[in-house]
């Protein structure tokens, strides 16, 4: 059966998301994140901008901005999704020939939601950020190195961010970290992006 192609619209930004076959790990040491960060900016960085990413031990979130094409019609064979199934195989390939593993690593193919919104966007980027303490990795947020959320705050000087999307939504840095560390303290994000989040789960 051929991969579908999920379809993308330019200018729009997506929550892109997948985890490990069974719920179980795909990064296993830390040369696997970097791995996975250089294959984002080999094939998904040409075709999206990318505004908030967290790779966790057994899941990843990207948010991106499709970039504009030539066309503004629905891209039904989108350059996004290419990108994204190169990804997924490569990264497949690679962990594979270094754990000496078969097989999927991931939960099916990756999975693509348009965000509509402003405030359904920003919310989702600070529930992505917050992960690593959400799910009990880290007690500090900073900790976790495999996020953007440094490049938000200004506190590394990465690539993977797209620093006038912060800059147009938050006055200074601390004004981000505020937002997040209000979210992990009290846990409560609006009923609609909770009831998304949920989703994900089943």
């Amino acid at each position: 059966m051929p991969r579908r192609l999920i379809p993308f619209m330019p200018e729009l930004y997506y929550h892109i998301y997948n985890r490990g076959n069974n719920r179980e790990r795909i990064f296993f040491e830390p040369d696997n994140y970097v791995y996975f960060l250089k294959k984002i900016r080999e094939y998904l960085v040409p075709v999206s901008d990318i505004v908030v990413y967290c790779l966790m031990p057994t899941h990843y979130h990207v948010v991106g901005r499709v970039r504009e094409t030539q066309t503004s019609e629905v891209l039904k064979t989108s350059e996004v999704s290419k990108a994204m199934m190169k990804l997924s195989v490569s990264y497949t390939k690679a962990i594979n020939k270094r754990f000496q593993r078969v097989g999927v690593l991931f939960q099916g193919q990756f999975q693509a939601k348009p965000i509509l919104t402003s405030e359904y966007l920003l919310n989702l980027c600070r529930y992505i950020h917050g992960n690593p303490v959400k799910d009990g990795i880290v007690a500090d947020i900073t900790q976790w190195p495999y996020s953007n959320y440094l490049e938000w705050i200004d506190e590394r000087d990465g690539k993977l961010v797209d620093k006038a999307f912060v800059q147009d939504n938050f006055d200074t840095p601390d004004e981000y970290r505020k937002f997040v560390l209000e979210y992990l303290r009290s846990r409560q994000l609006p009923e609609d992006i909770q009831r998304y989040l949920n989703s994900l789960d089943k």
